[in-house]
């Protein structure tokens, strides 16, 4: 049994260099989109504009359950709002940055670049409306319109 646990141990602390040494940055939405025109990459909170950061990693679960989520809000809040998707899997530093323990996570900032409410785990479109709404950022589109 002790022998299974220094294998599994190993395998993981391997897993852990792998996926340090090839951590690059990845700036773009869940769907693929660019971020918002003049972003200028690194830069987040986008300057002037209410932020939602959605930190989480292509392969986790949670995270893969937000994609939808996100690319509603994308629309809901195009022009109004940036929602900015960043790989921790691939984006050490930004995950660092932000002092990120636990994926999918959520961060809001106002369009100084304060952050107003942060978040863990999955959330839902209801949640990421009221969040705005107490930010005073109107929907681009209302709700139920394709």
């Amino acid at each position: 049994m002790k022998r299974h646990v220094k294998i599994i141990t190993l395998v993981a602390l391997a897993l852990i260099v792998l996926i340090g040494i090839s951590w690059p940055r990845f700036s773009r939405t869940p769907s693929g989109t660019p971020l918002p025109e003049g972003h200028v990459s690194g830069e987040i909170p986008v300057k002037g504009m209410a932020t939602m950061l959605d930190l989480g990693a292509k392969e986790c679960l949670p995270c893969k359950m937000m994609v939808p989520v996100i690319e509603k809000a994308e629309k809901k809040y195009k022009g109004k709002a940036a929602i900015i998707f960043v790989d921790v899997w691939k984006d050490k530093a930004t995950a660092e940055r932000f002092g990120v323990r636990a994926i999918p996570a959520q961060i809001f900032f106002d369009k100084e670049g304060k952050e107003i409410y942060r978040h863990e785990g999955f959330m839902g479109e209801k949640e990421i409306d009221r969040i705005f709404k107490k930010m005073g950022v109107s929907q681009a589109i209302e709700a139920g319109t394709p």
